[in-house]
Formats: structure tokens, C-alpha cells, sequence
């Protein structure tokens, strides 16, 4: 005990990232909290705490009315208040934080590990968002999310170029979307619980086709390389493919390619080989009851490899909870870990599992994630609901 409280001088740096990422973070902006003017950290009346550039920037230039950002309470920019204890904690922490942008520097030692280099979104721009893709052709990202407009569109720079899908209830509307992906040719596709529907739109964001009736609950949704459409059943248990007429807005064929699932969501194929992950959410029982697991079949459909909660534990030391599965160009399994949360490479399906962290800081609720052809790889974060670029630093 006392060798304990002697050795207590420094703070874990592995405590001062969380506190950094999760308390001295402006979840608007995505800047640090600082003494400086423009960062110090203000109370809305609601209690929720942004920066005061956000404030300002939030706030009516006459009225000085402003929206809180994240429970829409109304306020006043006047009423704002200094966050003693956000304040106080910097002071605690300050020569620690000083030192914390070298931490960072240490990741890279561990092959394949991605730092973060830039984020756009936001709070607003995005609201919950559940799903991601990119556009093969235009390398632009495509999100959906809870917002008034469900389907929003990014150059690769994270500005919005474009949105559609309108929140409401006729055939075109979007009422609760789960996925997305864009096709070779530039359609995209979404999986709409509300009406447990697929809907087709060309890239402008004209409704194309309309899939209902043939999925309980249609969930996870990629393209594959001969431009057919991967969709999973969560609550038929089963993987279906699609071969549609984009141009003409006509459903060709459905074949069920496995059934006998568990609840599966997420749903990738490697363009390298031609297999085909499945992300399952089995039912489980008990107080630690949320499982997943990871099944990899070859591109005709046989079983070749495969994972669970309880597999990975043998082999990582914290539980692992998959929400969403990709592959990398070299035809590795990438998922997203929730409970970390951090971005984890299984290895090759045949040699399973081969678990490699990638990234470990600076996520808070990773749900999609995808390479782009420049192997940067992209991550939505719904619990700061944008999506993070990282790359490979090697400094």
C-alpha cells in the first residue's frame, strides 16, 4: 500500500488521453478546452458545456438567443458561465497535457497503428448518425443519420455538397435509416427500418426503386464488385443478394445466399477475394449478455473462418464488442470495437484470430468505418457524431 501511494506522483497517460477525449474536448467543435479566450469552457443553462468561440458562433448576433447544441434547450449567450470544473481539471492536469500530443507518437510503434488526422461532422451537421460508405468513382463519403435530411454527402475534404432524403412518411422518405452503400455506378442504397424497406437513389438523390416486403428487419447493405447489392435479414437470420437495373429502377433478382443466422447487421466483402464478412448479434443470456461474432465466408459461400466476444477475450485483454465490419486492401478483417473503443484487424479469415489493435485513442462509439483507395480509413463516431480520418504516421 504505501510503495502504491509513493509511486502516485504522475497520472496514467493512459487516464490523461480519456480525460482529454471524453472532458476537455469541445464536442462542437472538436478543439481542446483552454484558459485562452476563444476555448474557455462556458455552462449552458441546460448544463452542457461547448467553448466559447462555439457560443459565439451558436448565438443570434442581435438577440444573443442560442440553441444548446445537443438537448435543443433554449438560452442566452449571456447566460453562459465559466465550467469551474473543467477549468480546474486543466490546471490539474497542465503539465501533463503539455506533454500529451508526444503520447500519440507511441501508437505507430505497433505495426498498423493509424493516427487521427483530421475529423468533420459535428454535432448538428450530424445527428446519430448510423451509417457510412464511399462513392467509388467520386471518392466522395456518404453518411445517413437522424437529421431532417437522412442522406448527406462530403467531399474528402468533410465539406457537405449535397443531401436528400427527406424524414417523413411517403414511399420516397426516409424514415429510420440503419445503412448505406454507393454502387459502382453511383446509386445509392439505403436500408430503412421504419418501413423495413431498401430504397435505391441516384447520386442527386432522385428516388430510383423501392424494396419492401421481402425482409423483416433489412439491416447491413455493401456492394459488391460485380455490382450486386449484399443485404442481411437482422431479424430473418439470413444474407441475401441482389441484382438490380439501376439505370432502370428494376429489381432483376434476390437470391438468399445463407440463412440460419444470428441477428446479423453488418455486412462486407473483400474486393481482393471475393469473401464475404457477416457481423451476428447472437441472443445471449446473463448479466454480461451482449455478444457478437464475426463469420467470414469464401465468395461461394462456405465457412471459412470465424470469431466471437468470448474467442477474442483469450486473446485481448479487454471485452471486445464488434459493431461493424470491413475489409482492408489486403483482404485482413477490420472491426469496430465499442467497448474499447478502438479499431481492431483480425487478421486474414484462414488464420483467425490474428487480433491487432489500430487505433486505441479518440474514439467514443465507432459504428462504421471504411478504407478509401488512398488506405486512409474512415470511422463514423456516433457518439460525437462525425467521422474521423486516420492514417499511417510513421514519425
Amino acid at each position: 500500500m504505501g510503495e502504491e501511494a509513493s509511486g502516485g506522483g504522475e497520472t496514467p497517460p493512459e487516464l490523461v488521453r480519456e480525460a482529454e477525449i471524453s472532458l476537455l474536448e469541445c464536442k462542437v467543435c472538436f478543439e481542446r478546452f483552454g484558459h485562452s479566450q476563444q476555448r474557455r469552457p462556458r455552462n449552458l443553462a441546460c448544463g452542457h458545456v461547448v467553448c466559447l468561440a462555439c457560443v459565439a458562433a451558436l448565438a443570434h448576433p442581435r438577440t444573443l438567443a442560442l440553441e444548446c447544441p445537443f438537448c435543443r434547450r433554449a438560452c442566452r449567450a449571456c447566460d453562459t458561465s465559466d465550467c469551474l470544473p473543467v477549468l480546474h481539471l486543466l490546471e490539474l492536469l497542465g503539465s501533463t497535457l503539455h506533454r500529451s500530443p508526444a503520447a500519440p507518437c507511441a501508437a505507430p510503434c505497433i505495426p498498423g497503428a493509424l493516427s487521427c488526422h483530421h475529423a468533420f461532422g459535428g454535432w448538428g451537421t450530424l445527428v446519430n448518425p448510423t451509417g457510412l460508405a464511399l462513392c467509388p468513382k467520386t471518392g466522395r463519403v456518404v453518411v445517413v443519420h437522424d437529421g431532417k435530411r437522412r442522406v448527406k454527402i462530403f467531399d474528402s475534404g468533410g465539406g457537405c455538397v449535397h443531401q436528400f432524403g427527406e424524414k417523413g412518411d411517403a414511399a420516397q422518405d426516409i424514415r429510420y435509416p440503419l445503412d448505406v452503400t454507393v454502387t459502382n455506378d453511383c446509386h445509392v442504397v439505403v436500408t430503412d427500418a421504419g418501413d423495413r424497406s431498401i430504397k435505391v437513389f441516384d447520386f442527386f438523390g432522385q428516388i430510383k426503386l423501392v424494396i419492401r416486403g421481402q425482409f423483416s428487419l433489412p439491416w447491413g447493405v455493401e456492394t459488391t464488385p460485380q455490382n450486386g447489392v449484399l443485404v442481411t435479414d437482422a431479424e430473418g437470420g439470413s444474407l441475401h443478394l441482389l441484382e438490380v437495373d439501376f439505370l432502370e429502377g428494376a429489381l432483376q433478382r434476390t437470391e438468399r445466399l445463407q440463412a440460419h443466422l444470428s441477428s446479423p447487421r453488418g455486412v462486407a466483402v473483400s474486393w481482393l477475394t471475393g469473401a464475404v464478412a457477416v457481423l451476428e448479434h447472437p441472443l445471449a443470456l446473463g448479466p454480461r449478455a451482449c455478444s457478437t461474432r464475426v463469420k467470414v465466408f469464401s465468395s461461394s459461400m462456405q465457412l471459412i473462418g470465424q470469431v466471437d466476444t468470448f474467442g477474442l477475450s483469450l486473446f485481448f485483454p479487454s471485452r471486445v464488442t464488434a459493431s461493424a465490419v470491413t475489409f482492408d486492401h489486403q483482404g485482413n478483417v477490420v472491426v469496430t470495437d465499442t467497448s474499447g473503443p478502438a479499431i481492431l484487424c483480425l487478421g486474414k479469415p484462414e488464420e483467425f484470430p490474428g487480433l491487432k489493435p489500430m487505433v486505441t485513442q479518440g474514439l467514443s462509439h465507432p459504428v462504421a468505418l471504411t478504407f478509401t483507395k488512398e488506405n486512409s480509413l474512415l470511422v463514423l463516431d456516433t457518439a460525437s457524431h462525425s467521422v474521423k480520418v486516420y492514417k499511417a504516421d510513421w514519425r
